[in-house]
């Protein structure tokens, strides 16, 4: 049977037009130099380029960005891990800035997943490198059955996942819509 593949809400008159998918995920970091040793050596992701510093003596940074005036983006990088979106990390100098990452259940929490073909080696690579894992791996229930799971912490506190559902998840034996997934 063939999968029938929506490429875009557009083309069922919703959402935005020419919606094709997600191209890059953005998130702050405290410290580049450290945060891109750590997505390239211990995760194995490849940087491929980097822009900055940003600055405006105006209010460009709060107009475009939604920072404070005189924030400074000292540079950011983007990155690719093997066949997922794009990332960007940045690094701000700015008036009143949080520095603690916010939690998953905090507003804005976020974490960014990692698929993997082997939960547990990938565990153990973690662990060879000193990562912080949250619990053990967790197999899933429901729709995401087939699916396990485990969060780990960057050196400076943000949330990450790997997950893993080699056979597939239980959801798809009823659904025509599949979520994205990596070429494996």
């Amino acid at each position: 049977m063939a999968e029938k593949w929506i490429h875009s809400t557009s083309d069922r008159g919703q959402g935005l037009p020419g919606l094709a998918g997600v191209e890059h995920i953005g998130f702050t970091v405290p410290d580049l130099e450290e945060a891109t040793r750590f997505f390239v050596e211990v995760i194995g992701c490849e940087h491929v380029y980097s822009l900055g510093p940003f600055r405006s003596g105006g209010t460009w940074m709060s107009d475009h960005l939604g920072v404070h005036p005189r924030a400074v983006m000292r540079e950011l990088r983007f990155f690719r891990c093997a066949g997922g979106p794009n990332f960007e990390i940045f690094e701000y100098e700015a008036p009143g800035q949080e520095k603690r990452p916010p939690r998953n259940s905090d507003v804005g929490g976020h974490h960014l997943a990692f698929y993997v073909t082997d939960l547990d080696a990938a565990v153990a690579h973690l662990r060879q490198h000193g990562v912080r894992i949250l619990g053990e791996p967790t197999a899933s229930s429901g729709p995401s059955a087939g699916q396990r799971w485990v969060y780990f912490l960057t050196p400076w506190g943000m949330q990450l996942e790997l997950v893993s559902y080699p056979g597939g998840k239980q959801y798809e034996a009823d659904s025509p819509v599949r979520l994205w997934q990596p070429s494996v």
